[in-house]
């Protein structure tokens, strides 16, 4: 479902007018088509072959258009992408070797795992996770995120932004609730990848943040952005706790809708902007297009985490099974995550609201001002389209939730 505004916005054409190649829905297809295999595979072989099929479409879609800066993005992303498979399959190959089997819901994986040294399965399990954090954009395999998405036509960057994503998060959960709550003896549990992901979130969510300060182009900022968002995706993984895991699960939901309207609306502003992307030639444009940059003003509130958006409801959440996981736990990394996660989403108000500032309290200047393109109607209400759920889940919470509960 989240795929059809990507074809739409894609039939119209990005930025700089251009259409995307036939080839382009093939491979789109084939990339969806190896997220629901990521999704159903219990098996390590399978969950591998199934990210490595999304990531060469990933790579093709990346650098299929005619344009050098393109061509350069797809070489970077296929380089990191290369790596982070390397150790992720030493990583399963070590989980092999510990229990004896690929099969991650065998009892055999659960008992292996328990009966050796916790140092020993967290290295194998991070390992694991990093074709996955590739995937997500997490710290330290995020470093293609930016070139990429710069690169990569909107459409394509706005599909990057949600379904790798979404995907890579519910495998980390099946992955690693592989191991038992309660440690036994001498072994591992699940307990102990709890300070470990907890570092790579905290990570994640500064480096993105504060990269994304400085940044001048608007797809480069929404590209830090995602490795921020990243880092809040995992705060309810690392609670390790029923609440954790649905309230992670509640914000993927929300976070399907909300970076593909951020790429989108952005893209139709700068339609109206000659093509360009640069942040301060959005200056003005709220008063031609009052509706658009409303809902840009939105979507840029729900990525905060700011009422009344939903992704307000999805940080409450997560950060709530956080601190309940510390009050039980006493871990000092769950408490830095959840102050300077905090502390975070307040500093990401200085680049989130850059673009809404602007469109609404700078004018245009005049020699910079080209001249005003139609808008593809389809595209305008699409995009419009995805933010009715931003506000709708925010006010009727139950509505997702109670989903997540029954699935």
């Amino acid at each position: 479902m989240k795929t059809l505004p990507s074809v739409r916005v894609g039939e119209r054409g990005g930025e700089r007018s251009t259409r995307l190649p036939i080839e382009w829905y093939s491979l789109l297809v084939a990339t969806v088509l190896g997220l629901f295999l990521m999704t159903m595979s219990v098996n390590l072989l399978s969950i591998y072959l199934s990210i490595e099929l999304v990531s060469i479409c990933s790579y093709l879609l990346t650098a299929l258009t005619a344009d050098r800066s393109a061509s350069e993005g797809g070489i970077k992303y296929l380089l990191f992408g290369a790596v982070s498979s390397a150790v992720m399959l030493y990583g399963m190959s070590l989980l092999y070797g510990i229990t004896g089997t690929l099969d991650i819901t065998a009892d055999a994986f659960g008992v292996g795992l328990t009966q050796n040294e916790p140092a020993v399965v967290a290295v194998a399990s991070l390992l694991t996770l990093a074709g996955l954090l590739f995937k997500l954009s997490g710290v330290p395999f995020h470093i293609w995120t930016p070139d990429a998405y710069q690169a990569a036509p909107v459409p394509v960057a706005a599909f990057f932004s949600v379904g790798p994503k979404a995907a890579a998060l519910l495998v980390i959960m099946r992955v690693v609730t592989t191991l038992p709550m309660e440690p036994t003896e001498g072994g591992a549990s699940l307990l102990t990848l709890q300070t470990p992901l907890a570092v790579l979130a905290l990570a994640g969510i500064t480096l993105g943040n504060l990269s994304a300060l400085w940044q001048t182009d608007a797809k480069r900022l929404l590209a830090y952005s995602t490795i921020a968002q990243a880092g809040f995706l995992l705060v309810g993984v690392v609670a390790l706790s029923e609440t954790g895991f649905e309230a992670a699960t509640f914000y993927v939901g929300t976070y399907l809708f909300i970076p593909l309207a951020a790429f989108f609306l952005i893209d139709l502003l700068a339609h109206q902007n000659g093509g360009s992307l640069t942040i301060s030639q959005f200056a003005g444009l709220g008063a031609s297009q009052p509706l658009l940059s409303v809902a840009l003003t939105v979507v840029m509130l729900a990525l905060t985490g700011l009422p009344p958006t939903v992704g307000f409801t999805a940080k409450l959440l997560s950060f709530s099974a956080l601190y309940d996981a510390w009050q039980q736990s006493g871990n000092g990394w769950l408490l830095a995550l959840f102050v300077l996660g905090l502390l975070n989403a307040i500093v990401s108000l200085a680049y989130y609201l850059k673009i809404p500032f602007l469109l609404f309290f700078r004018s245009r200047i005049a020699e910079h001002d080209p001249a005003v393109q139609p808008l593809p109607r389809v595209a305008v209400w699409l995009s419009l389209a995805l933010v009715v759920p931003i506000i709708l889940f925010f006010l009727k919470p139950d509505y997702l939730l109670q989903f997540i509960s029954g699935w």
